[in-house]
């Protein structure tokens, strides 16, 4: 088995201060990257900023004899995107590496749910992740070469109470890699989703004492980084990873039905199981090969 490593390349890891980030951070140091420690500093909510957080990781780095510089700007306007990609490019003469992992908490019920709070949600995960990735993706298609990951969640992916602007921001996400994983294959540009479960600060007290032992933030790192590496010839995936499983989620389709003229109501409701069943079911590539799979008669 060939060792992986990151020599020559150069990473950005957004929400880099703590948790999953500070991890990603460190391990892709450790491998010979060269790397941009993007966070706020902010609170939990995305509250207020320091430059903390980002120092002491850098300082971590450091001392470990890896290259990394701090970066402050936050993901969720334009400008702050420009900065931390241009950091990296000031600092190291290139983008390889993305993973767009800052994220914020605001949780409510959707019938308490202020549009300040979705807003604010919306616009780190989802937002940030635009914010950051454009400028990266403009530059990884002139070097023809980039790994770009992006951040979802079994939230977003399966549903969870109380979390409507978490979960619509990292369901949008599969959308986004979606078509990068089109617009980027020429370029040997690689865009997937890591869904991960650790215990962060974003998930403190979420899970039984008991449970969340097994949920350490490292488990989760290997997977990412592989996603980040050379040797990573996917693109599209949505990777999960928690407690040392790894396995793959998909969007597919089920073999439905073929109606040769305007159905009723009625024969709607006839064929609902046969419309709902996922028995059978396929992955597709593109919204192209879907529409056109789906419109030949069944044997």
């Amino acid at each position: 088995m060939s060792k992986i490593d990151f020599k020559g390349r150069v990473a950005i890891v957004t929400g880099a201060g703590a948790g999953l980030g500070r991890d990603y951070a460190i391990a892709l140091a450790k491998r010979g990257a060269k790397v941009v420690v993007n966070d706020l500093g902010g609170s939990l909510d995305g509250i207020g900023s320091s430059d903390t957080t980002a120092n002491k990781v850098v300082e971590e780095i450091k001392a470990l004899n890896g290259e990394a510089i701090p970066n402050y700007d936050s993901v969720a306007t334009v400008e702050g995107g420009k900065n931390i990609v241009k950091a990296a490019i000031d600092a190291f003469g290139k983008v390889d590496i993305v993973i767009n992992n800052a994220g914020i908490l605001r949780d409510a019920t959707f019938h308490n749910m202020e549009p300040e709070s979705w807003d604010a949600v919306i616009a780190v995960h989802l937002r940030g992740t635009y914010c950051v990735s454009k400028p990266a993706f403009v530059h990884m298609r002139e070097q023809g070469y980039g790994r770009i990951v992006m951040t979802s969640s079994g939230a977003g992916l399966f549903g969870n109470f109380g979390q409507t602007n978490y979960n619509t921001a990292k369901t949008a996400l599969l959308g986004f890699v979606n078509t990068l994983k089109l617009e980027g294959a020429k370029y040997n540009i690689k865009a997937n989703v890591i869904v991960p479960s650790a215990m962060t600060r974003m998930t403190e007290g979420i899970l039984p004492p008991e449970i969340a032992k097994s949920f350490l933030v490292k488990y989760v790192t290997p997977a990412t980084l592989y996603l980040c590496s050379e040797q990573c010839r996917d693109s599209g995936a949505y990777i999960n990873a928690f407690a040392g499983h790894y396995s793959r989620s998909a969007i597919v389709s089920g073999p439905g039905t073929l109606f040769s003229e305007i159905p009723s109501l009625e024969q709607i409701s006839e064929k609902w199981d046969e419309i709902m069943s996922l028995d059978n079911a396929t992955y597709y590539n593109d919204i192209g090969n879907m529409v056109m799979s789906s419109l030949k008669p069944t044997e």
